[in-house]
């Protein structure tokens, strides 16, 4: 009995230190839950399609050192490295009928993902909005929520199940649902432009812009529908390039990274 006792009173010793750690690491981070849009271009690396090993390990990496801070990820993740939709140059397709076949293309890039975050240690759950009871669980809110309180990450893959809408407007869509705090979209430039720095030399960075501004300049940052629905939301967006090594990271915790999008 004694020895009973005695291992109790260790077991709740270490949960005690465990919650402590827990609390120091998360006053670190600005943000206590995110949800991160990756776009299927995320995934090609340097050889412009498909998925490349060395890029989602990296990727993998970067949502690792986030999360041991104690922050509850999630995840949308694009299909375009592999199928762009009824945008897929080269192919007349129906619309709807190229959204869905998209759709399935971002199921492929969250099994990967979900491969590489595990196999560094951290445990994933992908939830699709098309039910694939084989490959994933079904997106449910409180399911999600709940995944996301046990510490695990969740990526959200086949946008909001919908033809006509973009996996921006899903990753929108989402993080209003889960209340996450803040929506981080990788991109592979420094933020957002006045104009296409890729193709300007001279374009402006802008720091920080309202939602009006975004779509009165018709910036391109996500579609109008997801810009919208954050602002009728207030769900605040930074817009940061993941190129850059450790600048999820640097974004989780306050540093001045990219772009952001609020109220005003």
């Amino acid at each position: 009995m004694a020895a009973m006792i005695g291992t109790s009173k260790a077991a709740k010793s270490r949960a005690a230190k465990k919650t402590k750690v827990e609390i120091v690491k998360k006053s670190h981070a600005v943000y206590q839950r995110i949800l991160l849009k990756l776009s299927g271009e995320s995934f090609q690396g340097p050889q412009g399609f498909g998925i490349h090993g060395d890029t989602i390990r990296e990727i993998a990496r970067e949502v690792k050192e986030v999360h041991d801070l104690g922050v509850e990820v999630a995840i949308m993740v694009g299909g375009g490295n592999i199928f762009r939709g009824a945008r897929q140059k080269g192919f007349e397709i129906d619309r709807a009928t190229g959204d869905y076949m998209g759709m399935l293309a971002t199921c492929i890039n969250a099994l990967a993902l979900q491969d590489s975050l595990e196999k560094a240690g951290v445990f994933t759950r992908v939830l699709s909005a098309i039910n694939m009871q084989q490959i994933s669980e079904p997106f449910i809110r409180r399911r999600a929520v709940r995944h996301l309180e046990k510490d695990r990450v969740i990526i959200f893959a086949a946008g909001t199940g919908n033809p006509y809408f973009s996996t921006d407007t899903a990753a929108a869509l989402r993080g209003i649902e889960i209340k996450a705090d803040v929506i981080l979209k990788a991109t592979r430039v420094d933020g957002i432009y006045d104009a296409d720095p890729e193709q300007v030399a001279s374009a402006k960075l802008f720091e920080g812009i309202t939602y009006r501004d975004v779509l009165h300049q018709e910036l391109k940052v996500m579609d109008t529908t997801a810009i919208s629905l954050c602002m009728d939301n207030g769900m605040p967006i930074v817009v940061f390039n993941m190129g850059l090594k450790g600048n999820l990271l640097r974004v989780v915790l306050g540093e001045r990274v990219g772009s952001k999008v609020t109220l005003a």
